[in-house]
Parts: structure tokens; sequence; C-alpha cells
């Protein structure tokens, strides 16, 4: 399932302003882009952008298919999430062999490394 639509990330200068003036963290198998949005007092949701290169696949299956799975794996984080954060994930190569679990793991590491996460359940 996709996320709802206030939680994507869909303009070109808000993925370049993340990737400009954002926070940064890395894994092997993700990038993750972090930058506060502009907002009056903290209520808007935090909104998420994916981008899989062509470098990792060239077939836009596999790409979906790692979009999707990353996308999943935000929405069951969603409840933990803070507001009013513009946040870009950037999958690398490694991330073919990874399933949905390991990315989930991966992604709630660089999460918590960029401070995006409200503690651990």
């Amino acid at each position: 399932m996709a996320l709802p639509k206030r939680h994507r990330l869909t303009r070109n200068r808000d993925f370049v302003a993340v990737r400009r003036l954002g926070q940064r963290a890395s894994s092997a198998v993700l990038r993750a882009g972090v930058r506060p949005r502009n907002s009056n007092g903290g209520r808007l949701p935090s909104r998420f952008g994916i981008t899989v290169s062509q470098k990792v696949s060239k077939r836009a299956v596999v790409r979906n298919r790692l979009k999707r799975r990353v996308s999943a794996a935000i929405q069951a984080l969603l409840p933990r999430l803070k507001n009013d954060l513009d946040v870009v994930i950037v999958l690398r190569s490694a991330a073919i062999q990874c399933d949905y679990e390991q990315l989930l793991q991966q992604l709630k590491q660089l999460l918590l490394e960029l401070e995006v996460l409200n503690g651990d359940p």
C-alpha cells in the first residue's frame, strides 16, 4: 500500500532542498537525508521521498518493488515519527538482496541515527 498523500514528498525542489541542506546518514543498503520543514507549531506531518537509481537495477519492476517495500516500512513506523520533517530515502544496490525485515531494520537504524524516530517501543 502506498504512503498517504500527506506523507509524500513530491516536488523536485523539496528533494533538492533535502539533499543540499539536510542532515545525512547512510548504511550499506540505504542513504537518508532529513531537513526540517518550515511550519509554525510542529503540526505538519513528516513527508517522505523514495528514490532508486537505474544503477541499482535497469528493470523498473525491481526498482518499484524496492520502493514499495520501503514505503511499507515507513508506514509501519509512521506512529513513531516526529512531525515537521522532510526525509529522502535513497536505496543502494545492496537493497536488492534484502527482504522486508532487513530493510525495515536498516531504515529504523538510520532514522534513529538522524533522530527522526521517537524512541524504541
